[in-house]
């Protein structure tokens, strides 16, 4: 019944003239390339640079875990001043969102480099790795903010946004699993080749050989190239439009009232929370997976091949979870798509051999779509429930998008520092080429029972959510008729 007024409603706004804004076939895709490069970086320092800093670059775990902290957390501090900085940005030939991340790409290209350079020195390499770290997390910011941003002026009409989604989340999975398939490929050699006596393991240390310093830098500078061939691609192909449904007479909405109104939308808080904890789950199995193949499971021969496995599972999954989503709704399948991943998590800390590895990649990698997917296709309609409910404000969509990014960079940074510190607290050996028994213990709670014990939190909050598929679809109608009015 409630469909059947949605269309009737529909028809009546066609005959008055309405016509919803349609997407190319390549608008989409240029604008799904553009989220690539993130992604890209993203996945490289997720799965690798933890373990980089402390068998390659060789700083002791507490200052690694010191440079992940508060790397991430000063990435989450830049969310929202870059939002606040977006907002105050005039309208240029090119749009507001597009010079950001033009500018910056160069910029990032360069910290992204040196992030993976070893210095000569070796007393001041902790200030060297924080101070290139913060650098990138802070440049990669002034992409992600007003790419995410982007996504609400392509068009108005909800089922374009969503294709567009789907396309980006489908390009920027992609774009994980090239990261990871160069990085990890390239790198391979630098932990698998690692000279232990086979007789006795414990006594032997890796060193800080110049062949793995190499195989990184080689692999930070094609990923350097991807990062700015995805951009051009992305500006050459992406029209970025004005807000379509404020009068263009109307003064932009301050930063603090918006903050204030944002902070007050009881959706945005439910679903930024239940995220927020998903996302640390997802962050702590993929910075620890890498050490626990290493270290827990022996699996370091074939660690690469199985992040491969599941990146690849996950891009071939997403149109599986856009099917789903419009099918059966959003809110059905980000619970059925990131529950998936719980089992199999603690099958592997249970089972760790490689049979049961690959089938838990597997089956891993559909809720890594699912978790990247859901979370942006449902942002822009907390977006469109905002301007139902405060229909005269303007300018606040990077303030969605920098505070829930600004969260969960927070939480993920948060997590990230305690993890680590969870390592040096059991004992962690830098360099050794076998771990003692509290740090392999450590390294399975780490992949097993926290993950889990966010997810369902993170799931049990999701409950709350209100933006069921008729809310969604009754304030497409609303939106239309504003539009149209």
């Amino acid at each position: 019944m409630k469909k059947e007024c949605y269309f009737r409603r529909r028809l009546k706004l066609y005959s008055k003239g309405f016509r919803p804004q349609k997407l190319s076939l390549c608008s989409k895709l240029c604008f799904a390339i553009g989220g690539a490069p993130k992604e890209v970086a993203a996945s490289a320092t997720a799965f690798f640079l933890q373990i980089y800093l402390l068998d390659v670059a060789q700083i002791n775990a507490f200052q690694a875990s010191m440079v992940l902290f508060i790397g991430k957390v000063w990435g989450a501090v830049t969310d929202p001043i870059v939002g606040f900085l977006i907002m105050k940005s005039r309208w240029t030939k090119i749009g507001r969102l597009m010079p950001w991340m033009v500018g910056c790409t160069p910029f990032l290209v360069v910290s992204y480099f040196y992030l993976w350079f070893v210095p000569p020195f070796i007393t001041g390499r902790f200030i060297w790795y924080l101070g290139f770290y913060c650098l990138y997390q802070t440049l990669i910011t002034c992409f992600h903010v007003p790419y995410s941003a982007l996504t609400m002026f392509l068009s108005t009409d909800q089922k374009e946004r969503d294709s567009a989604t789907a396309y980006r989340m489908t390009m920027e999975v992609l774009g994980t699993l090239v990261g990871a398939a160069i990085q990890g490929q390239i790198v391979a050699s630098a932990h698998t080749l690692k000279h232990c006596p086979t007789h006795n393991v414990t006594a032997g240390y890796l060193g800080n050989s110049s062949g793995a310093e190499i195989v990184y830098m080689m692999a930070a500078g094609v990923i350097g190239g991807v990062l700015l061939i995805c951009t051009l691609v992305m500006f050459l192909g992406v029209k970025e439009r004005d807000d379509p449904y404020a009068p263009r007479t109307e003064k932009q909405l301050p930063f603090y009232r918006g903050f204030i109104l944002v902070m007050r939308h009881g959706p945005y808080l439910t679903l930024t929370a239940a995220f927020l904890f998903i996302t640390v789950a997802i962050q702590l199995v993929q910075s620890n997976f890498v050490l626990f193949c290493t270290y827990a499971a022996d699996l370091k021969d074939h660690f690469h091949n199985i992040v491969l496995t599941i990146l690849v599972s996950a891009v071939i999954s997403i149109p599986l979870w856009q099917w789903f989503l419009e099918r059966f709704g959003k809110k059905t399948a980000a619970f059925c798509g990131i529950t998936w991943i719980m089992p199999f998590t603690l099958m592997l800390v249970f089972i760790p051999n490689v049979a049961v590895a690959y089938i838990v990649a597997v089956s891993s990698g559909l809720s890594v779509a699912a978790s990247l997917l859901l979370p942006w296709s449902m942002l822009p309609d907390v977006v469109d429930d905002f301007r139902l409910a405060n229909p005269y404000s303007k300018g606040h969509e990077a303030i969605f998008y920098s505070f829930y990014v600004f969260f969960t960079k927070f939480a993920s940074g948060i997590s990230l520092g305690v993890s680590t510190l969870c390592l040096e607290f059991a004992g962690y050996d830098t360099g050794a080429c076998k771990q003692p028994a509290p740090v392999v213990y450590t390294l399975k709670l780490l992949i097993g029972a926290a993950p889990v014990a966010f997810i369902v939190t993170g799931l049990m909050i999701l409950l709350l959510y209100p933006i069921s598929e008729d809310v969604r679809l009754r304030n497409k109608v609303c939106l239309e008729e504003l539009r149209v009015s």
